[in-house]
């Protein structure tokens, strides 16, 4: 085996190892999904079964803070479990578990899309997609701080900062800052439920304006914030 071969190995066998992980990843994220359609058990029916095993328990934020930080897994929407969380604890204690786990979720998530990172996978891209991971790696805090904004999906923002490798610290501190205005919301909203018995909540009307108002504020920021990049600097 000459040197070429040498170095070539360890590569095939971690390629080998990532398309394992995503093979079982994807098995078990289609059973889920499976799973969910055939019971009828969707995520708000999830959502309502671990609020009614939780509520009242000593345990429930961390219970809470658990599924959180594990759902990336299996794709749960992290909005649910925000609403879930403002419903069972209140704005103030709500806030505080959501805002642990919201952060632990996006790491754990980037985690895994770092261990995926292939950067031949990038530089066979093509220029267009090798200028955009350059972008986003130099402003690192400035993009994820805009992506968080903008409500796109929790996990797969968290994935792609890390299969880009987005500098750790940078894309915490984006992330901590651009999705507390929706955590905020989202939080409200859940606690703007006073009552939910299956039917119709009853609606605390004040909360559920300044969770919406919050929404605004957020989609407002991405506005003033590409304004004042260059049109060259911002993120598309």
């Amino acid at each position: 085996m000459d040197a070429d071969d040498q170095l070539a190995a360890p590569s095939r066998s971690r390629r080998r190892q990532h398309l394992l992980v995503v093979a079982l990843w994807i098995a078990v994220i289609g059973g889920y999904q499976l799973w969910s359609i055939r019971s009828g058990v969707g995520p708000g029916e999830t959502a309502r079964r671990l609020v009614d095993a939780i509520q009242g328990s000593a345990w429930g934020p961390i219970a809470l803070i658990g599924a959180y930080v594990l759902r990336p897994l299996l794709l749960f929407p992290a909005t649910v479990l925000t609403v879930a969380a403002g419903y069972l604890f209140g704005v103030g204690l709500g806030l505080a578990v959501v805002v642990v786990a919201a952060n632990a979720s996006a790491m754990f998530a980037y985690a895994i899309g770092r261990w995926f990172a292939d950067e031949r996978l990038v530089d066979d891209g093509g220029g267009r997609l090798r200028g955009y991971a350059h972008r986003m790696r130099a402003r690192g805090l400035e993009t994820t701080l805009i992506l968080r904004l903008l409500l796109l999906p929790f996990d797969l923002v968290s994935y792609l900062a890390g299969f880009l490798r987005i500098r750790p610290l940078s894309f915490l501190t984006g992330t901590a800052l651009g999705s507390l205005p929706s955590i905020v919301a989202f939080v409200l909203f859940g606690a703007s439920i006073e009552r939910f018995d299956g039917g119709v909540p009853s609606i605390n009307l004040r909360t559920l304006g300044a969770s919406i108002a919050l929404l605004v504020v957020s989609l407002a920021l991405v506005r003033v914030i590409r304004r004042r990049e260059g049109p060259g600097d911002a993120v598309h």
